[in-house]
């Protein structure tokens, strides 16, 4: 009988160490592996067979411990080592690696929810970031505005090449100098056309009919007829041309005061309360009078042939004599801003100096933008006011509005007009620029990298940068209790507790690091010194086996 335990007792240690070589096999196989947990084996001592209970110590005697035989050892435990492995940098976008505690969530297929800390993702053909075996990554998604929408897991999608995204400008910043010892502004140009008159001969009036409107030198021929287009090209304001309008009798307008607003609104005349002069195109004693804002950037010149109708017997309908220049001190500069759509909304601003006084100067600027939904180029005018050390003191009309309803964009186009950075020193000329603006154009998504906050961040080729959502970290009670299932991931099993699913860096998650990969944590050197211990191990239970055989030979011997 104790041969033979002894035999069974050799046969456990060599099982136990079998099953440790086994774990140290699995480590060392898997030493090259991305984020491989290596693990080992615990032993245990078997049952033992209790020969005496012993005794306490008497009066006359001492006390006599318990007698007990051993009967082997078994595996008591084969445990996860969660501790992190060296992080190797990569280089590449979806490579992520957990510097610290948690685990990343995958997506199978089938639904189910598993946990893995081998960040080697990569882009599908669906522009989801997905695992090597094509799980998919799950985390944190963003709204229309592009911010993180906690608490809700979705699969992560980054876009590459194929999201568009522009920006309309909220905010235009100008830059530079207003001087001030420039000639104030007191009117504009002023054209007056021939006299006119209707059929009756009575001078011409704003009711007057466009098809009624005659030349008095030639008052039996009417200026137009219905349908007639009427086209202004060639017409200068300041040191720029204004871009060609057409307006077709009968359609765009009826009467002589119709087209006059019409011109007015073409030619960017603000008729405004407030402004120096009196700007505007009105029909004063039967002549068309077209009048620009003060400055002598806002002075309009109109050639012969700058106003011409597809009329055959009037082509050109209105002879323009100049009877007053534009005056003062004026630069003009012009901008570039974006609406909803990323479309390039063009803005010019035409400064004049309005007042000069001992408190300071006073600059009128006038804003007009050729792409102004209704033929209209004014947008509006204010002032910006400077103390006597040429630092601005207050600013008015800058908020900026412009009609974009017929170009399928968010309208109107709001944007607020800093001019906080302007000065209004005696420098020998003015010069305005715009500095900067937080509109932009489309751009399309071609590039993106993750903060150690998990955060996917986009770069668009407009150079404007979105977060495209948040890679999620679920931290686990007892990570040790995890179900290692192949393919690098693990699920939930009885002991592992509920997972705490949050952002990286929070309640103990750790960092995320992009363009990295987490190694094995298996220690080599200390894998094969378990090689020669278990082998030994090995060794010697087979001994004691063997020497029990030898033993029990020399037994049957004596009974021969």
């Amino acid at each position: 009988m104790g041969l033979t335990s002894a035999m069974y007792t050799g046969l456990s240690g060599m099982n136990a160490n079998q099953t440790r070589l086994n774990t140290i096999g699995d480590n060392i196989a898997n030493v090259n592996t991305t984020a491989f947990k290596g693990s080992r084996t615990l032993f245990q001592t078997q049952l033992a067979r209790l020969v005496s209970m012993g005794n306490g110590p008497s009066t006359t005697s001492g006390g006599v411990n318990p007698t007990q035989v051993g009967l082997g050892a078994v595996v008591g435990a084969t445990q996860k080592n969660f501790s992190p492995g060296s992080i190797e940098t990569t280089g590449i976008a979806s490579d992520l690696a957990l510097d610290g505690d948690g685990f990343f969530i995958l997506r199978r297929p089938n639904g189910q929810q598993v946990y893995t800390r081998d960040g080697a993702f990569s882009l599908d053909a669906d522009n989801r970031l997905v695992s090597a075996d094509g799980y998919a990554v799950r985390g944190f998604g963003i709204d229309e505005n592009f911010n993180v929408q906690p608490n809700v897991l979705t699969d992560l999608t980054i876009p590459v090449g194929t999201l568009t995204i522009a920006r309309a400008t909220e905010n235009v910043s100008l830059d530079g100098d207003l001087a001030a010892g420039g000639t104030v502004s007191t009117q504009g140009s002023t054209h007056v056309s021939q006299a006119l008159v209707d059929g009756s001969g009575n001078a011409a009036s704003t009711a007057t009919a466009l098809t009624d409107v005659r030349s008095a030198s030639a008052a039996g021929t009417p200026l137009f007829a219905a349908g007639d287009t009427i086209r202004v090209s060639g017409l200068d304001k300041g040191d720029r041309q204004l871009p060609d309008q057409t307006f077709v009798v009968g359609t765009d307008g009826t009467t002589l005061g119709d087209f006059a607003d019409w011109l007015e609104r073409v030619a960017g005349i603000q008729d405004v309360d407030g402004v120096p002069g009196d700007p505007g195109v009105v029909v004063e004693n039967g002549a068309l009078v077209i009048r620009s804002n003060a400055g002598e950037q806002n002075g309009l010149t109109i050639n012969a042939t700058d106003i011409t109708s597809d009329n055959a017997g009037t082509g050109v309908p209105f002879t323009f004599s100049q009877t007053a220049q534009a005056n003062g001190s004026s630069i003009i500069t012009s901008f570039t801003t974006y609406d909803s759509l990323g479309t390039p909304v063009i803005v010019s601003a035409t400064f004049s100096l309005e007042q000069v006084d001992a408190t300071g100067a006073v600059w009128r600027f006038y804003l007009e933008s050729p792409d102004n939904a209704g033929n209209s180029r004014a947008l509006g005018t204010g002032t910006v006011t400077f103390d006597t050390a040429g630092n601005v003191r207050s600013v008015s009309g800058n908020q900026v509005s412009i009609d974009r309803s017929e170009n399928g964009a968010a309208s109107p186009l709001v944007f607020n007009l800093d001019l906080s950075r302007i000065h209004g020193l005696s420098t020998a000329t003015s010069a305005v620029i715009m500095a900067e603006q937080d509109g932009y154009p489309p751009g399309t998504l071609a590039s993106y990298g993750v903060g150690s906050d998990g955060v996917i961040n986009g770069t668009f080729t407009n150079g404007m940068t979105r977060s495209l959502g948040q890679v999620a970290v679920a931290v686990l009670p007892n990570p040790e209790g995890l179900i290692a299932d192949g393919e690098n991931v693990y699920t939930l099993g009885p002991n592992t507790g509920e997972p705490a699913v949050t952002s990286p860096g929070q309640f103990g998650a750790g960092q995320v690091l992009g363009g990295a990969l987490e190694l094995s944590n298996v220690d080599l050197s200390h894998e094969f010194i378990g090689l020669i211990t278990s082998s030994t191990g090995f060794q010697a239970a087979s001994r004691v086996i063997s020497t029990s055989s030898d033993m029990l030979d020399q037994l049957l011997l004596v009974v021969r």
